[in-house]
């Protein structure tokens, strides 16, 4: 098939059985492949529609500039758009993205704004407030805000849960993803809980995130935010996309945990997949005792695992963090006789 540009390509990604990892688990494990999109995640189709409903409601005029508040993959997706439309695409990341998605941005034409990783949601400088002050400032902006723009989740509603009904021939009875800004979890569950209301759906939550204890207690406690490494996955903020009615639980992982979680993937199933994609398989294998030969588990897996290279598949990084063993050299086996041939 041909297609008019790149934009035509999002979607319909692939949905693939996990083998050897999941050894152990009596269900039907199966991985929904968002980094066969075009920028490599599930970003891409909030994207498309958010700026293409910015556009139908007047919000968005040619020559317009798209501003938002990023973690990486929305604002690849997002500075992609904006390049087969025409758009100036300007963003506000945290200090802690990796260095491959800062220059993946920076690649695709966008301008990025660097704010502190541990700065509160309403201090001045953090990523969320930038990107409100630079879409005050500059003329013609559109600010996307996709925590709170229900269009993010609305286009999983309408893409991403009907692919994987039909993937699965309505068989899903589990569905695992990381919870961010919502939309791309809870927009699929929207969609297949209306097809299946005893779907379970539940959402990957890091440590130093808010969103777990929110679900459960419907308190917002800033005791419990501190840094974590996971990217894609926890929030600092209560987005507006987090639909907690449709999420039946959440369980949180560790940073380490969800990192070897994503190289075992790599290894063992030859898909190179991201952070949050280790995270959710780390998710699965916490609950793993609850599920049954009859089980058919979806894991959404955002992003590409190459977005993380200096990362998670970094074993210089890995150890910095304390995720691998330092590295030992093993002795060489020498005999007495042989000792003074050897070279060190």
């Amino acid at each position: 098939m041909v297609y008019n540009n790149i934009l035509e390509t999002i979607g319909k990604t692939p949905l693939v059985r996990l083998n050897q990892v999941v050894a152990d688990i009596p269900a039907a494990v199966y991985a929904k492949l968002e980094a066969f999109n075009p920028g490599l995640s599930a970003k891409d189709r909030i994207a498309l529609h958010m700026l293409e409903r910015a556009e139908q409601l007047g919000k968005l005029k040619p020559g317009g500039t798209v501003v938002d508040a990023t973690s990486g993959n929305t604002g690849f997706s997002l500075a992609m758009v904006c390049a087969i439309k025409g758009y100036r695409c300007v963003l506000t990341v945290t200090s802690k993205i990796s260095e491959d998605k800062l220059n993946n941005l920076r690649a695709m034409g966008a301008e990025v704004i660097l704010c502190p990783k541990d700065a509160k949601p309403n201090d001045p400088n953090s990523y969320y407030r930038r990107a409100e002050q630079l879409a005050r400032e500059i003329p013609g902006a559109f600010y996307v805000n996709q925590n709170f723009n229900t269009d993010n989740s609305e286009a999983h509603y309408l893409s991403t849960g009907p692919e994987i009904w039909e993937q699965t021939n309505g068989r899903i009875t589990w569905l695992i993803g990381s919870a961010s800004t919502g939309g791309t979890l809870c927009g699929s569950a929207r969609y297949l809980k209306e097809q299946n209301p005893d779907l379970q759906v539940v959402a990957v939550d890091a440590y130093g995130s808010v969103l777990k204890k929110y679900h459960e207690t419907g308190v917002y406690d800033e005791n419990e935010i501190y840094s974590y490494r996971i990217e894609g996955t926890g929030k600092n903020i209560i987005p507006g996309n987090v639909d907690f009615e449709i999420i039946d639980r959440f369980v949180k992982v560790t940073d380490q945990e969800s990192a070897v979680k994503a190289r075992a993937l790599a290894r063992q199933e030859g898909i190179l997949a991201g952070y949050s994609s280790g995270a959710a398989l780390q998710c699965l294998e916490q609950i793993k005792n609850e599920l049954t030969a009859d089980d058919v588990v979806v894991l959404i897996f955002a992003d590409h695992g190459s977005k993380y290279v200096s990362k998670v598949f970094n074993d210089a990084w890995m150890r910095e963090q304390g995720f691998l063993p330092e590295e030992t050299p093993e002795p060489v086996p020498v005999s007495s006789g042989e000792a003074e041939h050897v070279l060190c």
